[in-house]
């Protein structure tokens, strides 16, 4: 398959740049490099990619400023790809405005499934229009129908509770996207309730024993552990963890 889109790689360890680049051209992606934050500033605005990898640890400025930085001007999907593995770090670059975190070391297919994803949701819109046009969005047997504010899984009500349904519901508006859990709760419960993890664990729990036919094994709604949540956007596109790239 051939892609035309346009992915920038802010990255500055070479080995890793080869890797990468390598990996994304073989998919049919246009690729270009950026070794420091400045360079992916004037990237950005004379390339204007449809997707941005970026590493968070750069030689002139840290990555979360870069994302601040994109947020301010545009959506552009980022996609964090960083040693930096510690859950507040995740919670801070996706709460800036990241799409997504992926944290080295990491397979390459692992990385081709998330490229694909954000590159889906940007280009195509697909659950915007299908919102838009019907009022629904589908995944697998799953149905939000956000005009009757119901839940359907093979066409049989789920029977959610007024707070079981706003999660789901906000979670298939940004299907594919990781919200994390103080976005979440704030969005359903209120400032008051951040930090407070335990009720949105509960609602989770009981939401997937109604939707999922084995909740210990979801197919609709993923943990990013010690993050947040991610609704399946319906593509089969689940990251699948293998050797590769690491640094």
């Amino acid at each position: 398959m051939s892609n035309a889109y346009t992915i920038l790689l802010v990255e500055d360890d070479r080995s890793i740049v080869n890797f990468i680049r390598a990996a994304l051209t073989n998919a049919g992606y246009r690729v270009l490099v950026a070794r420091s934050g400045g360079e992916a500033g004037l990237m950005i605005t004379s390339y204007r990619p449809d997707l941005i990898l970026l590493d968070l640890g750069l030689p002139d400025m840290d990555g979360l400023d870069i994302i601040r930085q994109i947020r301010q001007k545009s959506q552009t999907p980022v996609i964090v790809v960083s040693a930096r593995s510690r859950e507040q770090e995740k919670v801070e670059a996706l709460d800036l405005g990241a799409d997504d975190y992926v944290t080295k070391p990491f397979g390459t297919e692992e990385l081709l499934a998330r490229v694909r994803t954000a590159i889906r949701h940007v280009v195509s819109r697909t659950t915007e229009l299908e919102v838009a046009r019907d009022g629904r969005f589908t995944t697998g047997a799953l149905t939000v129908d956000f005009r009757k504010r119901r839940v359907y899984v093979e066409g049989e009500d789920a029977g959610l509770t007024k707070n079981e349904y706003n999660l789901v519901a906000l979670l298939a508006r940004y299907a594919g996207r990781v919200l994390t859990y103080d976005y979440l709760l704030k969005c359903i419960w209120g400032d008051e309730s951040r930090g407070n993890n335990q009720i949105l664990r509960v609602n989770m729990a009981n939401i997937r024993r109604k939707i999922e036919k084995d909740p210990a094994d979801p197919v609709y709604i993923f943990t990013e552990i010690g993050v947040g949540y991610r609704m399946a956007d319906g593509t089969g596109d689940v990251p699948e963890k293998s050797a590769g790239i690491s640094g």
